[in-house]
């Protein structure tokens, strides 16, 4: 059974929504500090909400079971992943959506991330729904499904992402997350591509980043 996920809600009433999703084997509580240190203006409205995915073998790390959102099959010649598992973790990130709806969200409010293996997870729930999100953020990540899923895609409605990427990425080498970005600027999206002198991580120049996109997506 799936833990419930964290929610942060803001000092006042919430009026917007960022639902974030954490990488392979962390957890709901991993960008905690990083909202923490976004250090947002007061009565900012907004809701952070942090899925966990479920604890499951990951066939790449020898079957050891750890949070993931889907588990990856093979790296080589591109990521092979279990897509089936992929579908359930876009129908859980979608569902978190309908709910923020249902208390009066509206889909321009609502921002999608995602960091790694999350990111990868949003980026298909956002372009398979095709609904209006007021941003993607995608973090230190890439787009596994990105081939098939963009076969018969639009850029309608047009999306705001946000990418940013490690230039020593020894996990998701820069290449990974360049090809989602061309892919979706080559379609119509409207791309922001930041690379940080860091790992397989975040750091304070893309925190500052984040913030300064972030209180423009939404008016702050």
């Amino acid at each position: 059974m799936s833990q419930s996920p964290l929610i942060i809600d803001p000092p006042g009433k919430a009026d917007a929504c960022v639902i974030w999703l954490h990488g392979l084997g962390a957890d709901r509580y991993d960008f905690v500090p990083v909202v923490e240190a976004l250090r947002l203006p007061p009565g900012h409205g907004i809701r952070f909400i942090f899925p966990q995915a479920p604890t499951r073998p990951v066939t790449i790390n020898n079957g050891f079971p750890m949070p993931c959102w889907f588990d990856i099959l093979g790296l080589s010649p591109a990521r092979i992943i279990n897509t089936e598992q992929m579908q359930e973790s876009v129908s859980t990130v979608l569902e978190l959506v309908e709910q923020q709806r249902d208390q009066g969200i509206a889909l321009e409010r609502i921002i999608l991330a995602g960091f790694s293996q999350g990111g990868a997870v949003v980026l298909q729930a956002a372009l398979q729904s095709r609904l209006p999100f007021g941003g993607l953020m995608a973090l230190s990540t890439y787009g596994p499904t990105l081939e098939t899923l963009l076969q018969d895609a639009s850029a309608e409605p047009v999306l705001d992402i946000f990418f940013a990427h490690g230039r020593y990425d020894d996990v998701l080498p820069v290449p990974m997350g360049r090809d989602a970005h061309d892919r979706l600027a080559a379609l119509g999206h409207a791309t922001h591509w930041h690379d940080y002198d860091m790992s397989h991580e975040v750091c304070p120049e893309e925190i500052v980043h984040i913030r300064s996109w972030l209180t423009q997506r939404l008016g702050l």
